[in-house]
């Protein structure tokens, strides 16, 4: 093949999809998300009446301030903000410390026994929980309808996520930091919390934000755990629906919907940045 022809082809101008195809890919992920979110705050701004059947169009009179002042006196926010929060912080925080430490175990030590146990402890990504089992389990030891009970759940469940994220990472790590640390005189603790913790700030931020949104959005595992002893948001979002508070009053519901997703979506948009360059500093190393 000639040179000339070798040229020709490498400046060959590119077809018409391949130009338009990442503006078609963004395009349909916006629609995807975007008429969602759409139909939830337009709904969340109309009347009783208007708010019957869901749909895109705008509300004839913006009411999104009255449904959430409504939502605040009727709907126990406060109280189910403060349970939300009681629950999720422990949960997160005990997930991502031990799962963590575990992890570190597990990289370190190759052997058949840690292979097994690496199963083990990643299995709960795959099977779920026996839910029945664990109502049982807690109303023997007296955990049954606590705070503590329904932290330990969450921990049991969402520990084999963090395992399975940062075993992998702590495998690049190299291990001629921790054996500098320990001829420092350095012992275990002090080399994790001064050498591997640090490092694996970026995948704990994406560990972080998934366990936050399972936690904060859960409403399944609450119901039988908690069985109504505490209040959260998703808990008194199903308890007043399903009591008929809400009963055919979309505008509350999806007003109550924005209000339990703000939290969350504030410190999201104002960490971004740090998670962002967490994770763009973590792939350089």
């Amino acid at each position: 093949m000639s040179t000339a022809s070798v040229s020709r082809k490498a400046v060959a101008p590119r077809s018409l999809w391949s130009r338009v195809q990442p503006t078609f890919v963004v395009l349909l992920v916006l629609l995807l998300l975007g008429l969602p979110l759409w139909m939830m705050v337009v709904t969340a701004g109309k009347s009783q009446a208007e708010a019957l059947s869901p749909n895109l169009s705008l509300p004839s009179d913006w009411q999104l301030w009255e449904n959430m002042t409504e939502i605040f006196t009727r709907g126990n926010i406060t109280a189910g903000f403060v349970g939300s929060l009681l629950i999720m912080v422990p949960s997160v925080l005990v997930v991502l410390l031990f799962g963590s430490m575990a992890a570190w175990v597990l990289a370190r030590r190759a052997s058949r026994a840690m292979t097994v146990a690496y199963g083990a402890a990643i299995s709960g990504v795959v099977l779920p929980p026996a839910v029945v089992t664990i109502v049982l389990l807690l109303r023997q030891i007296g955990m049954s309808g606590s705070a503590i009970g329904m932290i330990c759940v969450y921990a049991g469940i969402y520990m084999s996520v963090v395992v399975f994220f940062v075993t992998g990472f702590v495998r690049t790590i190299p291990v001629e930091l921790e054996e500098a640390a320990r001829v420092d005189g350095a012992g275990p603790v002090k080399v994790f919390a001064r050498i591997i913790l640090p490092l694996l700030v970026p995948v704990l931020s994406t560990a972080t934000i998934l366990i936050c949104l399972y936690v904060w959005n859960d409403v399944f595992y609450a119901f039988f755990v908690l069985s109504g002893s505490l209040d959260t948001l998703p808990l008194n979002l199903y308890n007043v629906a399903s009591a008929g508070l809400y009963l055919n009053n979309w505008h509350l519901i999806f007003a109550y919907i924005i209000l339990m997703s703000l939290p969350l979506l504030l410190v999201f948009m104002f960490m971004q940045r740090k998670i962002i360059s967490g994770v763009t500093s973590g792939a350089v190393k």
